[in-house]
């Protein structure tokens, strides 16, 4: 056993023993663990009687920051051999740290470097989060279930349809209601989507009275087993308004079909600005203002996420005395690009359809264009509370307030985080700036997050924090930790976050 996990051992070793078994006390299942097997987790192990973090410590290497070369560290899996290196942007993460359950002991590392004359302080641990889920944007145009719908994943409920976003519609998925409030199937699916979706892994969701939909982060969504390409461009009014200029003199009247506000050319603003003829067209949905018409049909997969497939379906009858006249021209498109159509008026003043006109292509291609490719964003939320907190300080509330007050930047496996204003510490992270399979759990259940705490050295003091376990980075390199796993270096994709820190408006003393 090391020193440092001797330091750490506050059980009778016979107590933890049952049957030659160790128990683990990493979280609160505190699993009982073999010579060489894993606990239920599969985070830490029984190896040579004691217990071992399973994955390496990862070391963020940030000398791409200021153009430096990297130097090799060790390949993914291979143990440090021990050589000290150039460690002047090297930061600490908390993937593979441990964790500081239940609560009684210091961060596993609390890390010292000097950034600008400055002595910087990072805490580092992997949190246990019950209260945490994801907020995932689901770039389309398609309807793909009513607000507030319930969203299932392996049959058992683990979240909702929130409220939408331009472009894109919204999940809220777990929460601690989802994790520990309902049965143990729907804690188990609930986690293990959780988990999968923070891992940028696929997960298949399926939405009462709505549509199944596969969602990856970084990836585009797969509706109904059809993968989306882009997201709109903007609602029918503003397509009107961007692109009415290349419409004039190729075509009579246009048509934006939208499942939110459907956008006439003849009668918006754009158009009359522009000087467009009145069409005597006729809309058939709740007009807002001239040119932007409401609920032209209920939502759906088709036409600008309604449920049309023929777009004449929205009109009414032509106006003569209004400008209607036989041979006027109709282009209808989608907020996409990706449905359009081209219309004659006959002598009764009918549309009729007609081979789609070359001087219209690059019109709509435009659209096409200006519409970016449809993905799939997952942002971690968690709320950073006791076992994270007291492994900072022995005064906990004192952490909330610093990080309150912008003397300390918090990151999650060394990427920025948004923390929402008001009490506690909730923060929320895209999943895809976190190295990936940075996320684990516990089958409590409840997911495990890096996370780390950066500040300056005084301030970390004057909170109440533990200085004399502060180690340096070297140090840390050297020896390592009490789970006694290996350490490996990563090329690091964020910002430095001592640098970070240092910099930030509000954070000098």
């Amino acid at each position: 056993m090391s020193e440092l996990s001797e330091r750490f051992e506050t059980h009778d070793p016979g107590e933890k023993k049952v049957a030659e078994k160790i128990r683990c006390d990493a979280c609160p299942v505190m699993c009982y663990i073999a010579e060489g097997r894993t606990g239920a987790c599969d985070r830490y192990g029984n190896q040579d009687g004691c217990i071992v973090r399973c994955d390496p410590l990862t070391i963020l290497d940030h000398a791409a920051d200021n153009g430096s070369a990297l130097v090799p560290f060790a390949a993914q899996g291979e143990e440090w051999s021990g050589e000290l290196v150039n460690t002047g942007r090297r930061f600490v993460s908390a993937i593979g740290a441990g964790t500081t359950y239940p609560d009684y002991k210091p961060a596993p590392f609390i890390v010292s470097q000097e950034v600008e004359g400055v002595d910087l302080v990072t805490v580092v641990t992997e949190g246990i989060f019950s209260y945490c889920g994801v907020k995932v944007k689901v770039d389309t145009d398609r309807h793909i279930g009513d607000e507030t719908a319930i969203v299932r994943a392996e049959g058992e409920v683990v979240g909702h349809v929130t409220t939408g976003e331009y472009g894109s519609q919204m999940l809220s998925l777990g929460g601690v209601l989802h994790l520990t409030g309902g049965s143990k199937a729907e804690g188990r699916a609930t986690c293990d989507a959780l988990l999968n979706l923070c891992n940028r892994k696929p997960v298949e969701l399926a939405i009462d009275g709505g549509e199944t939909v596969v969602v990856q982060a970084g990836q585009p969504p797969v509706i109904g087993g059809k993968t989306e390409q882009r997201m709109r461009v903007g609602c029918g009014s503003a397509t009107i308004g961007m692109f009415a200029a290349q419409w004039r003199g190729l075509v009579d009247e246009v048509v934006v079909v939208d499942d939110h506000i459907t956008g006439v050319v003849s009668e918006h603003q754009a158009g009359k600005v522009l000087g467009w003829d009145d069409t005597g067209i006729k809309i058939i949905g709740r007009r807002s203002t001239p040119g932007r018409y409401f609920k032209v049909s209920e939502p759906g997969l088709g036409w600008g996420g309604t449920t049309i497939s023929d777009p004449l379906s929205i009109l009414g009858e032509w106006n003569p005395n209004k400008g209607a006249r036989a041979g006027l021209s109709l282009l209808m498109v989608s907020t996409t690009g990706e449905q359009f159509a081209y219309f004659e008026l006959d002598e009764n003043l009918k549309p009729v359809e007609k081979p789609f006109p070359a001087r219209l292509n690059k019109s709509v291609e435009l659209i096409e264009e200006n519409c970016e490719p449809a993905l799939c964003t997952v942002l971690f939320v968690g709320g950073a509370g006791g076992s994270l907190r007291a492994g900072v300080t022995e005064n906990p509330v004192n952490l909330t307030r610093s990080v309150q007050g912008l003397k300390t930047y918090v990151t999650v496996g060394g990427a920025p985080t948004y923390v929402w204003p008001g009490g506690g510490i909730t923060l929320m992270v895209d999943v895809m700036r976190v190295p990936q399979g940075a996320f684990g759990y516990v089958p409590t259940p409840a997911l495990v997050a890096p996370i780390e705490f950066t500040m300056r050295r005084g301030d970390y003091v004057r909170l109440g924090g533990y200085e004399s376990e502060i180690r340096s980075v070297e140090d840390v390199l050297a020896r390592g930790g009490e789970y006694l796993n290996p350490r490996r270096m990563e090329p690091a994709e964020n910002i430095w976050p001592p640098l970070a820190q240092l910099r930030r408006p509000g954070s000098t003393p």
